[in-house]
């Protein structure tokens, strides 16, 4: 199995926006033949455009990934005209914004069916074309939220946790059969994509994601890194990512008590929400608005551009050796001075 730099076809769901738009921009600069699924025609129309200007070969495909036929013929499409699918890279959600007794039925629905079966649905349709070949990797993008969930947003968090389950069970199976497809999962900490200004929400204030706030170039160049060595299961991107999901392992109980008093506001900016905002729950909000929203959300002055973790992390190696080296030339040194 190839690395993702070394891949020449890649399928980005949710590439319009956000941390897809950013994936692909990040991959365009490969040169790859990538497909870009999502809703919309004005952000698929851009993100396309992005890909060619940077030497790579784009083929937009308007996708809701909630369909699961869509996502098949999606998937063959590509297959049949950029070729065999070496990348298949889950990153397409939405979400609603409010508590949950005020959160509908069909919301709920809604959010479970794009958010957790999209990356079914997509898992799927690249197993199909990658088993035969004993080749091909699956990145899904998960968040913190999906081992520590947080209020006013049950749906999301619900089907975060989902996709760490069900992909969990799947990579067994795939070791179990000793397959060379992989499959590895990034977990992202608050990031400053459009998604906040067109969630479906029912708070009284402009929602805002939990700072610390990161932009989404760190978190993508993450995503492929993952992509490049996909034989470590998860990465977790961010130190609060990090905080949160050990803390939630040691200390749940008391990060309810603290998510109970401060989740609410955290969550909201001090200005009134818009009720004339737009929502991407059921239409994509670019149709019919000429509007391509990109990458970045409304929080670029307060977004980090960079993420010591994210170092730290995909070094790993070097610095355990590094540790390793200094630590024999410590005992080196403290023999010595014994003598």
């Amino acid at each position: 199995m190839g690395s993702a730099r070394q891949s020449q076809v890649a399928v980005v769901t949710g590439a319009t926006a956000g941390v897809g738009r950013a994936v692909v921009r990040e991959l365009a600069g490969r040169g790859m033949r990538i497909a870009l699924l999502a809703r919309g025609s004005t952000g698929l129309d851009a993100a396309a455009a992005e890909v060619r200007a940077a030497g790579g070969q784009a083929l937009p495909i308007p996708t809701d990934m909630a369909d699961y036929a869509q996502v098949e013929a999606a998937a063959a499409r590509v297959s049949g005209e950029l070729g065999p699918i070496d990348l298949w890279i889950n990153d397409a959600f939405t979400s609603v914004f409010a508590p949950f007794v005020e959160i509908g039925p069909e919301e709920f629905r809604r959010v479970t069916e794009v958010t957790y079966l999209g990356y079914v649905y997509g898992t799927r349709a690249a197993l199909d074309r990658m088993l035969p070949r004993d080749s091909g990797t699956i990145v899904q993008v998960g968040s913190a939220l999906a081992y520590r969930s947080i209020p006013l947003q049950s749906a999301y968090c619900g089907a975060k946790h989902a996709i760490v389950g069900f992909t969990e069970s799947l990579r067994t199976e795939l070791m179990h059969a000793g397959s060379g497809v992989r499959v590895t999962q990034v977990h992202l900490p608050a990031v400053n994509t459009p998604q906040f200004s067109w969630v479906l929400s029912r708070l009284s204030r402009h929602a805002q994601p939990v700072p610390p706030i990161y932009q989404p170039e760190v978190v993508a160049r993450a995503i492929v890194h993952a992509a490049d060595h996909p034989n470590r299961r998860e990465y977790w991107v961010g130190s609060s990512t990090v905080a949160t999901i050990l803390a939630n392992r040691v200390i749940p109980g008391l990060l309810d008590r603290y998510l109970a008093r401060t989740g609410f506001g955290s969550q909201q900016t001090d200005e009134p929400a818009d009720p004339r905002r737009p929502s991407n729950l059921w239409d994509p909000v670019d149709d019919g608005r000429g509007t391509d929203f990109g990458a970045h959300g409304a929080f670029d002055a307060r977004a980090h551009g960079h993420s010591p973790q994210v170092w730290l992390s995909r070094h790993r190696p070097l610095l355990a050796a590094s540790a390793v080296a200094a630590g024999a030339a410590g005992a080196a040194v403290a023999a010595a001075l014994r003598r």
